[in-house]
């Protein structure tokens, strides 16, 4: 599957733990600045700013001024659809693992018929679970 720019620069913003924190934190407080998100976290000020820079080009947040300083906040209906889209992912992959499992299992089905065919000093033993 390759997905549209967009949604590869989407999955490429939240891919990065710093940012996935970012996001639980502006969840958790609503807004918040810069600074603010600084506390607690293993990285600079500088470096949130620019994490903050990557998460608002991809629509994941929008920011603010308030005098000195700018103010993040999550866009929900852009945080839904990214939801929505991981959902999607997900569910395709459950449809071909499903696949891939029942192929599997056709595949030692008709292993063990072709073994119960032969003579039975032939045959190898069954596999230990």
């Amino acid at each position: 599957m390759n997905g549209s720019p967009v949604d590869d620069e989407l999955w490429e913003a939240v891919a990065d733990p710093t940012r996935r924190k970012l996001l639980d934190l502006l969840v958790t407080q609503g807004q918040a600045t810069a600074t603010t998100l600084t506390d607690g976290m293993p990285v600079s000020r500088q470096a949130i700013s620019k994490h903050l820079a990557l998460l608002e080009r991809v629509g994941l947040v929008e920011g603010h001024r308030q005098g000195r300083e700018v103010r993040y906040r999550v866009r929900a209906q852009r945080m839904a659809d990214a939801t929505g889209a991981l959902a999607d992912v997900a569910a395709r992959w459950d449809r071909r693992l499903r696949s891939i499992k029942q192929l599997a299992e056709q595949a030692y089905a008709d292993e063990r018929s072709t073994r119960s065919d032969a003579p039975a000093d032939d045959a190898p033993a069954p596999p230990r679970r």
